[in-house]
């Protein structure tokens, strides 16, 4: 009887989030009978997503970046060549394509194409070094690597036994291109494959070299766990300035399918550029990664009050902690529409913070979606009381399968752990403190660096900071800030001590500050940490009380 009610509740929660976002609508029986077709045939993937776009709406505007706009039955067609093009070129179903494209048609284009194949895609990070890259490609073994130009002396070193140039800004040589392919072959509707292709996204390796996460079609149930506390419409204008390659990027292109949005890309973001893009385009969304914010708003206040994002009804933000103020800075400037979403690659999304969630308690990751169970577990393995500090554990439908080179995230009572450390609020919100691998002990104390550096960020000065664990002969582990400060602005090492003090106990003071311009990050907007542990006073700007 349980179960039967609980399925009664999910398919309510399902009709009631899609019938409030106009997904359910009335369309005519026979597209509704292609649309069935389609689905069976091809899978909630990219491939079948945008397929059953180019039959309910084949003329819409389905993508626009800066080459123009593409209709849903022009991305369609496009795939269809593109797919016999790459098959010509010895892709087959089951092997794996890498994708190492910034934001742009031809990331969709390889994207749909790949899975229209049966074949496995794995998204590269556009911020690679050439080592990590030949690492990950080495261990992958994608049969092919679809790559904007600018990567290609990264991939000099790569074995790999075909490359395809996606975006050009000069001659492509003997190299095939992607609008070569299209051009040279023909886009009717390709014979659908055995297997369904799976999406394979890499870890951020903010500490390490990344691992493949791969994950199967998650179907309708993921975009309602997220919906059901994102309030996205059917038909939006929808400009993602966060990576596609990145889990929380590439999510909205799938909503996208769903939702039948309008996706607005640039290539690279440019903090003007993106307030441009969503104005010019008209958009009622914004998808971006919490650094994305941050630079927005470091510019003039004139540069701010000339752009009018009224038309915007959501800011979805993911990939990292809003850090101190930044959540109510924002909605200060644009209105309360911010969202923050809290996740990892390997679990998706474990919980929301809406606006009301924000200005309450700006530093939050909200409250666990529809279908979502979050946990706290403390080192016992028991589930810890509101308040208390533990590891955070998430279960839903869309938790990954596994690392591609094997191994996988802990597990207990059938949730998996997200890697963070955290705690419940009374009124039930999420906290995130920390990564697990990063608390350090000092002097016998447990100290976990985010709080530190949320701390040091609500300084007026200040407009990054990451705290790190180094080695210390007296206390065995001592905390060392890196801080890069607001341009124009001045702080010295004693000052943000005391700040610290201020606020928190004596021993999570940093020993040591240093000063740097800025933070190294990825393409993803995380602090690489690894970056900074063997950075001190002699390399970087400023003083350092250690040296």
């Amino acid at each position: 009887m349980q179960k039967l009610t609980n399925a009664a509740t999910n398919v309510g929660v399902t009709l009631k989030v899609l019938g409030g976002a106009g997904v359910i609508r009335p369309l005519n029986p026979l597209k509704l009978a292609g649309l069935a077709r389609v689905l069976r045939q091809w899978g909630t993937g990219p491939a079948g997503g945008f397929a059953t776009l180019a039959i309910i709406d084949p003329g819409r505007t389905g993508l626009v970046d800066e080459l123009g706009e593409l209709t849903f039955g022009e991305i369609h067609r496009r795939s269809n060549a593109l797919a016999r093009g790459l098959a010509d070129l010895g892709v087959r179903e089951g092997d794996a394509v890498a994708v190492m494209c910034r934001n742009h048609r031809g990331f969709v284009d390889a994207s749909i194409a790949v899975a229209k194949l049966g074949a496995d895609i794995l998204y590269l990070n556009t911020a690679f070094a050439g080592p990590q890259l030949v690492d990950v490609l080495e261990r992958e073994s994608p049969s092919a690597v679809v790559h904007d130009e600018e990567f290609t002396g990264l991939l000099e070193q790569a074995d790999v036994e075909q490359r395809v140039l996606a975006w050009t800004d000069g001659d492509a040589g003997d190299l095939p291109t992607l609008e070569r392919l299209i051009a040279d072959h023909d886009d009717a509707d390709v014979t659908p494959p055995d297997r369904h292709a799976r999406i394979v996204i890499l870890t951020s390796g903010t500490t390490g070299t990344p691992k493949g996460a791969p994950r199967n079609e998650a179907g309708i149930d993921a975009a309602v766990s997220l919906m059901s506390r994102l309030p996205l419409k059917q038909g939006w204008r929808t400009h993602i300035a966060a990576p596609l390659f990145h889990t929380w990027g590439f999510a909205h292109l799938a909503l996208a399918m769903l939702l039948g949005s309008t996706v607005v890309l640039r290539r690279k973001f440019d903090p003007e550029g993106a307030l441009a893009a969503t104005q010019d385009e008209r958009c009622e969304s914004l998808v971006v990664i919490p650094v994305m914010l941050q630079r927005i708003l470091a510019l003039p206040e004139e540069t701010l009050a000339a752009y009018d994002l009224g038309r915007v009804e959501v800011v979805a933000a993911s990939g990292s902690a809003l850090p101190g103020s930044l959540a109510t800075s924002w909605m200060d400037h644009f209105g309360d529409h911010l969202y923050n979403i809290y996740g990892s690659t390997e679990v998706a999304y474990a919980s929301v913070a809406t606006p009301e969630d924000l200005r309450a308690s700006p530093a939050s990751a909200g409250r666990p979606p529809h279908a979502t169970v979050v946990k706290i577990y403390d080192d016992e393995g028991h589930e810890a009381a509101p308040g208390e500090t533990g590891r955070i554990f998430v279960g839903n439908s869309m938790l990954f399968e596994g690392y591609t080179g094997g191994g996988s995230k802990d597990m207990l009572d059938g949730l998996m752990a997200t890697g963070d450390v955290g705690r419940f609020d009374e009124d039930g919100r999420l906290h995130v403190e920390g990564r697990d691998d990063e608390m350090i002990v000092s002097g016998g104390e447990n100290v976990f660096p985010q709080e530190v550096e949320d701390c040091l960020v609500g300084h007026d000065a200040v407009a990054e900071v990451a705290a790190i664990g180094v080695d210390d002969e007296d206390y065995g582990t001592r905390l060392r800030a890196f801080v890069a400060l607001r341009e124009g602005a001045s702080a010295t090492e004693d000052e943000l001590k005391e700040h610290v003090k201020a606020s928190l106990a004596r021993y999570k003071v940093p020993r040591e500050v240093v000063f740097l311009d800025e933070l190294p990050r990825n393409a993803t907007g995380k602090i690489l940490k690894r970056d900074l542990r063997d950075a001190d006073g002699d390399d970087a700007d400023g003083e350092d009380a250690g040296s």
